[in-house]
């Protein structure tokens, strides 16, 4: 891996896609729309002792078919649960309890650390919540979910038997290039972490599913972070594929998460 290419322009989605610096701002009030909106959802529930070890729980009618699991993203440096509850929707909407963990964000974390984090979280949602399990998440969401069907993983075997699927939605999935980017002043990854940290670079768990989805209109690099997903795991025996979706964006891509008939959610739940 050389400096040579530009990795802040590779990585750079708020410069690729007009108009996104508005986005988080419009999630997190469509997230408050959509609590208001009479769905029931269990809020702040402690994983741990840190001030963002919480998650929310999006409950359907009725006994719930299993646990679906959304994580964001945000680069592992911004954002939280409540900007995201509204893509809950769809799998809400198909009779699955939804799990939204927030997480320590970097610098006041590693990523190591995160993935831990994330752990705990699936732990307790799978406490409150019998069932499969299917887990998803978006940018470094998808990062951290796949992380979770490494050999390495820190998920007890009594959640893992229960993992249907991992859908990594514009994942990041070899954390190397993030070294040359100005993102690591704030995520003081060095290669030893960022090798650990990636899970094309992990053995799979026997038996893993896992899809890679991505939007054809990204980046090259989140592209390439896909098929290399797909392809690697592929190689190591876990059932794996790449979806690159129509000209979706870095963050149009995920907004069919909200439908119930979408294909997205198709391959979220099965």
């Amino acid at each position: 891996m050389t400096a040579g290419r530009d990795w802040n322009r590779a990585f750079d989605n708020m410069a690729h896609v007009a108009g996104s610096a508005q986005l988080p701002a419009h999630w997190a009030a469509e997230g408050a729309v959509y609590r208001a909106s009479g769905v029931r959802v269990e809020q702040d529930i402690a994983y741990g002792d840190a001030p963002r070890e919480k998650l929310d729980i999006v409950w359907p009618k009725g006994t719930p078919k299993g646990l679906a699991v959304f994580v964001h993203g945000g680069y592992w440096m911004r954002l939280e649960k409540a900007h995201w509850s509204q893509f809950a929707e769809g799998a809400r909407a198909r009779g699955w309890a939804v799990a939204l963990p927030s997480y320590t964000l970097t610098p006041n974390a590693r990523i190591s650390q995160i993935t831990q984090q994330i752990a705990r979280a699936l732990t307790v949602a799978a406490e409150r919540v019998a069932g499969p399990i299917r887990l998803s998440g978006h940018s470094a969401g998808g990062h951290l979910v796949a992380r979770m069907l490494c050999q390495d993983t820190a998920l007890p075997a009594a959640v893992l038997a229960r993992i249907e699927h991992a859908l990594s939605i514009s994942g990041l999935h070899d954390l190397r290039p993030l070294l040359h980017t100005g993102m690591n002043e704030t995520l003081h990854l060095d290669m030893a972490e960022a090798t650990a940290e990636s899970p094309a670079l992990h053995r799979p768990l026997p038996g893993a599913r896992l899809t890679a989805w991505v939007g054809g209109g990204e980046l090259p690099e989140f592209i390439r972070q896909a098929q290399l997903m797909a392809m690697m795991w592929d190689g190591l025996d876990a059932q794996t594929r790449c979806v690159v979706d129509s000209v979706h964006h870095h963050f149009s891509v995920i907004e069919a998460l909200k439908d119930p008939q979408s294909p997205l959610c198709d391959a979220f739940l099965g």
